[in-house]
């Protein structure tokens, strides 16, 4: 009878929660920065630029935020900015192993006949994929711009169908490609907050960045040189690249970028009269950004482990997901964190399911959140483990 008991209640108690877990859900753990004057510096000025241009947004690459905006929807031509995009497919198309640096393309008749900015591609002519990117980065070289498209897609008018599908794909809803170049062309347009969707998905291609930073450089074997028509990658502090663009209808144009520490940053101008102008508002939008925000990564020590009901072990052991937040630095307070976790969880875990969050605060306004993940798996426990158990629970007894 007592062996009958004994029995019963260590069945009971395999399926209950574990005894020492609490219920975390609203708990408060204080996030210390480093430096505490770090959320008391002085307020920040407003940021009030002096451009004639007809678009500007500005946005941090880490979070997408969007820092200042003016018109940032408004349909605009946008000359060689067009090839943010065209550079985008060439570059995912390489690190998806489609194409290959080393490929060699053959210039077609349509793709010689490009005007504008140029590297004079003769028909039948052959170059590696290496040399025809760094053209179009460096140099806009439209005629490299149309070579590539052809090799990646087939055609110009396939590339292009491509082109407004990736841009889709993004949520850019303001944008309409017509050419892989920007060449002046009846409904070719895109808007300041489009070029900043673009150019933040190129960035997350360690490739681009070999060609964007390039100052001046050569193809054909030495024979031909090329300079970067992007005045920031020389003379701004941080710069990385990205794409300037310049047509009578279109003014002049530039998607910048710059880092600073693990602080990066995307400043979009489109619509200005002239160069200086272009390059003087892309400086003083990163200036303003970089005096004023800076990327901070949060971080909590992992929650003690969370009970689960029917496991072949007892806990699941957690992590929470570093998440990156871009910070004022004139923000005053400290920034308070909370876990939310339920008091159990059935097994099966597998390992990276989500099983709460983390929420982040600053003066009782939600910044971030986060996920709080299992760190491993506990799979569900067989009536074979239950038995073993229970002759150990005996045994012991």
């Amino acid at each position: 009878m007592k062996k009958a008991l004994c029995i019963a209640v260590c069945i009971l108690l395999m399926f209950l929660p574990h005894p020492a877990i609490a219920e975390e859900t609203g708990s408060v753990y204080p996030y210390d920065l480093t430096v505490a004057s770090y959320w008391s510096l002085p307020a920040a000025a407003e940021f009030i630029p002096e451009s004639d241009a007809k678009a500007l947004l500005l946005m941090d690459y880490s979070t997408g935020k969007v820092l200042f905006k003016q018109n940032e929807l408004e349909h605009l031509p946008i000359a060689s900015v067009t090839k943010i995009i065209s550079t985008l497919l060439i570059v995912e198309a390489i690190d998806d192993g489609r194409i290959s640096l080393d490929d060699e393309v053959t210039a077609s008749e349509h793709a010689a006949s490009m005007g504008g900015s140029q590297i004079f591609l003769e028909p039948g002519e052959r170059m590696p994929v290496r040399d025809l990117l760094k053209a179009l980065v460096v140099a806009s070289a439209n005629d490299a711009t149309v070579a590539l498209g052809e090799h990646l897609c087939g055609s110009e008018a396939s590339f292009v169908a491509a082109m407004n599908e990736r841009a889709r794909e993004l949520g850019c809803e303001n944008s309409n490609f017509v050419n892989t170049n920007g060449l002046p062309a009846e409904g070719h347009y895109s808007c300041a907050n489009d070029i900043a969707i673009i150019t933040r998905e190129l960035m997350k291609h360690p490739l681009v960045f070999e060609y964007t930073g390039i100052w001046m450089d050569t193809i054909r074997n030495g024979s031909f040189g090329l300079a970067n028509t992007n005045k920031l990658i020389r003379f701004y502090n941080g710069a990385t690249g990205m794409k300037t663009g310049f047509t009578q209808e279109a003014g002049f144009c530039l998607s910048g970028t710059a880092k600073r520490g693990d602080t990066q940053m995307i400043a979009v101008v489109l619509g200005c009269s002239t160069s200086d102008k272009r390059f003087r508002a892309a400086k003083d939008m990163l200036d303003y950004a970089f005096a004023n925000y800076e990327t901070v990564t949060l971080q909590l020590p992992d929650p003690e482990p969370l009970a689960v009901t029917r496991g072949k072990t007892d806990l699941a052991e957690l992590k929470v997901t570093p998440i990156t937040v871009l910070c004022e630095k004139n923000a005053k307070g400290g920034i308070e964190s909370k876990i939310e976790l339920p008091n159990s969880v059935s097994a099966p875990v597998k390992q990276g399911d989500v099983l709460g969050k983390a929420i982040f605060s600053r003066g009782g306004e939600i910044i971030a959140e986060t996920e709080i993940v299992a760190a491993g798996d506990v799979g569900e426990i067989t009536y074979g483990d239950m038995l073993k158990k229970l002759l150990a629970e005996i045994f012991r007894v």
